[in-house]
């Protein structure tokens, strides 16, 4: 029953826009300050509801506890120039940190961006705008293997018909003093077929990060983000002199269709206690029912704009496996499978629900939980 109140009070909440569902013309949060040079906010607000089942203990008590809250509350200023530069500084209100924060300048030789901004090895977490990913949490290897914001610079380069270059090398801190070692990354995309509503994509990308406190872990919540447990967990790896990285990407973009999968992997170099090897895949599809097809930019993969006064509706379907067990580290074995709606409201608003079944199995913990998912989005 508070499933079912708390789906109609998200439900309410988000076709309370329906009326602007016709007009995709961005809302008018940017203010013109003269010669091309335009200064504004950009906002991304997601609220969700999550709700497990099958996740009962040997002890008679629930391993997850039931959450609906803000998911993020991700605000945006920027000052900007197109084809010349870009200021960002942004903040999220819900998990109270800093997120991308950079200064862009864009030259015939490239991109130069320098700042805080998301590492390149994990296409969706590093390449892929928040907002515009099918399901509402990235997949198991991509939580795992992804390094997550980093402070560094970074030259992105498209000067060659049909390929995109990446190279940054971040420093030992962020501004959330997460990070704790130096990071050189690159990712190499070509894209063999690139038009309008067709694309084919085929990337490749690397990192190498040198651990200052000897540490690593490793680990992936079952795809809901209002969860602090995990069915994988490496637990503290010691020793670390530094972890490599490494992903393969692949899509189809066809018309409605989009066909989606990578393959990514993470070694920990430890001298004293062995290499620890974690790795993972995701392949997943979806279908726009409304016939829309998917944007393309910059080697990543955009949202859907509504052709219908009413919106657009996409269903999707994901599988997800990832293997954190390696010689003496335990850290479990996982595989998911998601199915997926997206209501598209207007290019501001989405509705968005999931069903996981995630099977587990870590050491002598074997669960298998259902977990429900819902997200009302607002995006400008």
């Amino acid at each position: 029953m508070r499933l079912r109140i708390l789906a109609v009070t998200i439900l309410a909440a988000g076709l309370t826009p329906v009326a602007l569902a016709a007009d995709s013309a961005p809302w008018p949060t940017s203010v013109a300050l003269g010669n091309g040079v335009n200064a504004g906010v950009k906002g991304l607000f997601q609220y969700d509801l999550n709700q497990f089942d099958r996740d009962r203990l040997p002890g008679g008590s629930d391993l997850f506890d039931d959450a609906h809250t803000w998911r993020r509350q991700e605000v945006n200023i920027y000052v900007a120039k197109k084809g010349a530069f870009t200021v960002n500084a942004g903040y999220d209100f819900q998990a109270n940190a800093w997120v991308d924060n950079y200064v862009a300048v864009e030259t015939g030789a490239g991109r130069f961006r320098l700042g805080q901004f998301k590492t390149p090895v994990g296409w969706e977490d590093g390449n892929t705008s928040t907002g515009d990913i099918t399901f509402l949490e990235r997949s198991l290897p991509e939580q795992a293997v992804h390094e997550g914001r980093r402070v560094g610079l970074e030259w992105f380069y498209q000067g060659i018909p049909q390929w995109l270059i990446q190279v940054a090398a971040f420093t030992r801190h962020d501004l959330n003093d997460d990070a704790a070692g130096a990071t050189w990354a690159g990712r190499v995309v070509y894209n063999p077929l690139l038009a309008e509503g067709e694309v084919v994509h085929l990337g490749v990308s690397a990192s190498r990060e040198l651990r200052d406190d000897r540490s690593g872990r490793v680990r992936a919540r079952p795809e809901v983000g209002l969860t602090p447990v995990r069915l994988v967990d490496t637990g503290a790896l010691a020793g670390v002199d530094r972890l490599d990285r490494q992903g393969l990407e692949a899509a189809w973009i066809h018309g409605p269709l989009l066909l989606q999968s990578e393959y990514l992997a993470l070694q920990a170099v430890r001298p004293q206690a062995g290499e620890f090897h974690g790795r993972g895949y995701y392949v997943s599809g979806s279908w726009v029912l409304t016939g829309e097809s998917r944007g393309y930019k910059a080697g990543s993969i955009t949202g859907v704009t509504p052709g219908h006064d009413w919106g657009a509706v996409e269903v999707a379907v994901r599988y997800a496996s990832l293997d954190l067990d390696d010689g003496a580290v335990m850290g479990g074995r996982e595989h998911d499978w998601t199915v997926g709606v997206n209501w598209y409201l207007s290019t501001h608003f989405k509705l968005q629900a999931n069903y996981i079944r995630a099977f587990g199995d870590r050491g002598n913990l074997a669960l298998d939980p259902a977990i429900y998912a819902l997200r009302a989005q607002l995006a400008f």
